[in-house]
């Protein structure tokens, strides 16, 4: 039985729905960014909206800004969005950092989800607070390889995560095949570098998430990304819909989770999603 926190996930379980909180400035969507009391009425909206997690963010990691802060600040930032949390909603939260400190002061206030998007491999004292504290992880591909297939390689860095994380039950993690992270070039350490189109990496990945599963539940993150702006030539204020269709497609394809903007209209597109993945399958 796999949980993130206490909430059960993949399997015959419904798709869960973790909702995205921001606390940085510097994020590529800047509506999602709150601070203060905002935090508190982001919240309630989500845990009303459905929501199963939050996730929050204390660092920007897209990988064309320039958006490194100090682990001090990002430390500062998360602790002031779980307070605020805490005292609003019972939702367990996750935290979204590839820095062993933020996360374990995170975790020392209750934090039950670290979602690393560097699969442990950014920070080499990352896996002694995972070990140290036990909580459950989200494993994000990551790192360079010479393999040239997507799916390969996504497998691959991920299994190099699942290694590192060895001590910990596999009935506590899920994978993520990190969509939007794989570029040619980027502004910061926190991206994979390919040689070959990213718009193209991310569609095949998503198109074939059934072959990246190795047994774990299969968290994704496509909400307002740089893919869906290709797609339709739009800003991230304007990828609502591209969004909710990627999402619903996504869990026709074998996603567990969605991480979203957009609780509520995710909420519905993934419901849907399920009841017509029901039917296909009944009809095969």
């Amino acid at each position: 039985m796999n949980k993130l926190g206490p909430v059960r996930v993949g399997g015959k379980n419904p798709v869960r729905i973790m909702g995205i909180l921001n606390t940085s400035p510097e994020s590529f969507y800047k509506k999602s960014i709150k601070r203060g009391r905002e935090i508190r009425d982001a919240v309630k909206l989500m845990e009303s909206n459905g929501a199963d997690f939050v996730d929050v963010g204390g660092m920007s990691t897209a990988p064309y800004l320039s958006t490194l802060v100090s682990e001090k600040e990002e430390t500062r930032r998360i602790l002031d969005a779980i307070r605020h949390i805490q005292n609003t909603s019972n939702l367990p939260i996750s935290v979204d950092t590839c820095r062993s400190s933020v996360a374990n002061i995170a975790l020392e206030h209750g934090v039950d989800i670290i979602n690393d998007i560097s699969g442990l491999k950014y920070d080499k004292n990352m896996i002694s607070v995972i070990e140290k504290h036990s909580p459950s992880l989200v494993l994000c591909a990551y790192g360079q390889s010479p393999i040239k297939d997507p799916i390969a390689q996504v497998r691959h860095l991920l299994k190099q995560s699942i290694t590192i994380a060895n001590n910990i039950s596999k009935n506590n993690i899920a994978i993520d095949p990190a969509i939007g992270f794989f570029r040619k070039t980027g502004k910061n350490h926190f991206f994979s570098k390919i040689k070959k189109d990213w718009v193209a990496r991310d569609l095949n990945v998503l198109q074939n998430l059934s072959s990246i599963k190795l047994g774990l539940p299969i968290l994704i993150s496509v909400s307002n990304k740089s893919f869906i702006g290709k797609i339709l030539n739009k800003d991230p204020q304007d990828r609502l819909y591209g969004s909710v269709a990627a999402e619903a497609i996504s869990v026709l394809n074998g996603a567990d989770i969605i991480r979203t903007h957009n609780v509520s209209q995710t909420k519905d597109a993934i419901f849907v999603a399920q009841k017509l993945s029901k039917q296909i399958r009944k009809g095969l």
